[in-house]
C-alpha cells in the first residue's frame, strides 16, 4: 500500500512538472520540454502563433482550450515528429475569425502520430480542419470535426481541363495525402452551418463563374460553359485520402459524416471503408483516379442525393494507375434523394454510379464485385435507377453483380442488364 501511495504521489508530482500552467505560454512549455508530453489544464489558451510540435513522443493531452486568434496561421503544426500524440484537447477560433485558408491541425512528415479524441471547432477554411500529409502509420481517432466549410472559389482557370472560376461552399474535415497506413476510426465530421439551401445559394451566388477563360475546357459541358453556371458548388469532402499512386493502406473505420459535400473522396490504394455513416451528403462516396483495390463493406449511405457509392476512372488515371480490383459488399444505401441537396440535383440520379472517367485515355473501371448490398426506398423513389452501367469502348470491365436487393427507380432497377 505505502508503495502505491509513493507512486500515486510521483506521479502527480510529475504531471505537475509537466503542465502547461508553468511556463507563460504552451509554445514555451514545449520548448523547454522536448521529446515529452505536456499536459494542458482545463481552462482557455489564446494564442497568434501556430503551436508547434517537434521530437519524438512530444505532444499535448488535457482538457484545455486553444483558441487561434489570428486567421492567417494554423492553430497546432506538427511536423517532422515521430511517435507525436495530441488527445483530448478543443482547437478553435473566434467570431470574426472562423474564416481561414489554415488548418486547424496539420501534421506533416510525421510517423506514428496519434491524433485522439480532440475536437476540431470553427475552423471554416478549404483547407482541412485535421490534415496530414507524407506521413506514414499515424492514427485519428474519436475525434469531432464541427463547422469547418466556408464560402470561397474555386479557380480552375488554370488548368486545360476545366478553364474557369466560380462561387462554392467549400472545407474538408479530415484530409490525407502522400501518406502510407493510416487509421481513421470513429471520428464525427459533422456541418452545420452551410447548408445547401436556396437561400444560400442565392445570398452567396453559388455556382456562378467568377472568371472564365478564352476558350473552353477540354472535359467541360457545353451548356456548363455556356451559362456560366455550375450546379458543383459544393466542394470538399467530409474525409479525403488522395495523391494517387503514393497514398495506400488507409482504413476508414467506424466514422459518422453528416452534412458534408462529398463524404469520402478517395485517390488510393489498399483501401477499407468499413461500417461508417455517411448521411445527407450530397455524393455518399467515390473513389476514382486510379484508385485500386478498395474494399467498401458494411456501411450506411443515407439522404445522398447525387450518388451513393460511385467508382469511375478519373483524370490521374493512366495504363500504370487503373480503377478496379474492388469489392462493394454490404451496404445499405436508404432514403437516397431524400437530402438537402435534392432540390440541386433532381431525381435523374442513381445510388449506384459506375462511369467511364472523365478524358478518353482514362483506362476502363475494370473487376469490381458488387455483393449483398441494398438499395431501399421508402416510398416513391427519388432516383431513375438503382444502379446505371454504361456502355461503349471505355466502359466498366469485368462488374459482377450477386445477392444484391435493389428497389427500381422511376425507370426501373438499372438502365442494362447486370452482369453475373
Amino acid at each position: 500500500m505505502r508503495y502505491l501511495i509513493v507512486l500515486f504521489l510521483w506521479a502527480q508530482a510529475s504531471a505537475a512538472e509537466l503542465t502547461v500552467s508553468a511556463y507563460p505560454t504552451i509554445q514555451a512549455a514545449l520548448d523547454a520540454n522536448p521529446n515529452r508530453m505536456l499536459f494542458v489544464p482545463a481552462g482557455d489558451y489564446p494564442i497568434t502563433e501556430k503551436i508547434r510540435i517537434r521530437g519524438q513522443r512530444s505532444g499535448l493531452f488535457g482538457p484545455g482550450r486553444i483558441i487561434q486568434q489570428n486567421a492567417a496561421q494554423p492553430i497546432v503544426e506538427i511536423e517532422e515528429a515521430t511517435e507525436a500524440e495530441i488527445r483530448d484537447l478543443t482547437l478553435t477560433r473566434p467570431e470574426g475569425k472562423m474564416e481561414t485558408r489554415n488548418e486547424g491541425i496539420v501534421a506533416i512528415k510525421c510517423r506514428d502520430l496519434v491524433i485522439e479524441n480532440v475536437r476540431v471547432i470553427d475552423n471554416r477554411s478549404s483547407a482541412g480542419a485535421i490534415t496530414l500529409r507524407e506521413s506514414q502509420n499515424c492514427r485519428i481517432s474519436r475525434c469531432l470535426v464541427r463547422n469547418y466549410m466556408r464560402v470561397s472559389i474555386d479557380d480552375r482557370t488554370k488548368s486545360p481541363e476545366w478553364g474557369y472560376a466560380f462561387n462554392c461552399t467549400d472545407g474538408t474535415g479530415i484530409s490525407i495525402s502522400y501518406s502510407t497506413g493510416t487509421l481513421v476510426e470513429g471520428n464525427r465530421i459533422i456541418e452545420e452551418n452551410l447548408r445547401p439551401t436556396p437561400e444560400n445559394k442565392a445570398k452567396y451566388k453559388l455556382g456562378d463563374f467568377v472568371k472564365k477563360n478564352p476558350t473552353k475546357g477540354t472535359i467541360m459541358n457545353q451548356k456548363t460553359w455556356d451559362a456560366g453556371y455550375t450546379d458543383n458548388w459544393q466542394q470538399g469532402s467530409g474525409l479525403i485520402v488522395t495523391a494517387p499512386q503514393v497514398s495506400d493502406l488507409t482504413r476508414i473505420l467506424g466514422n459518422h459524416i453528416e452534412n458534408a459535400a462529398q463524404g469520402i473522396d478517395l485517390h488510393s490504394d489498399h483501401v477499407i471503408v468499413s461500417n461508417n455513416i455517411i448521411t445527407n451528403s450530397f455524393m455518399g462516396m467515390k473513389a476514382m483516379h486510379g484508385s485500386r483495390n478498395v474494399l467498401i463493406t458494411g456501411n450506411q449511405f443515407s439522404r445522398n442525393c447525387l450518388w451513393a457509392i460511385g467508382l469511375m476512372p478519373g483524370a490521374a488515371a493512366h495504363a500504370e494507375n487503373a480503377d478496379g480490383g474492388s469489392i462493394i459488399a454490404n451496404n445499405i444505401i436508404s432514403d437516397f434523394g431524400h437530402g438537402d441537396a435534392h432540390w440541386i440535383w433532381g431525381t435523374e440520379r442513381s445510388p449506384f454510379k459506375f462511369d467511364t472517367g472523365q478524358q478518353p485515355d482514362d483506362p476502363p473501371l475494370t473487376d469490381v464485385i458488387v455483393t449483398g448490398n441494398m438499395v431501399q426506398s421508402v416510398g416513391a423513389p427519388r432516383y431513375k435507377y438503382a444502379v446505371i452501367l454504361p456502355a461503349g469502348p471505355n466502359a466498366p470491365r469485368g462488374m459482377h453483380f450477386s445477392n444484391n436487393l435493389f428497389h427500381a427507380g422511376t425507370e426501373g432497377e438499372t438502365n442494362r442488364d447486370l452482369p453475373k
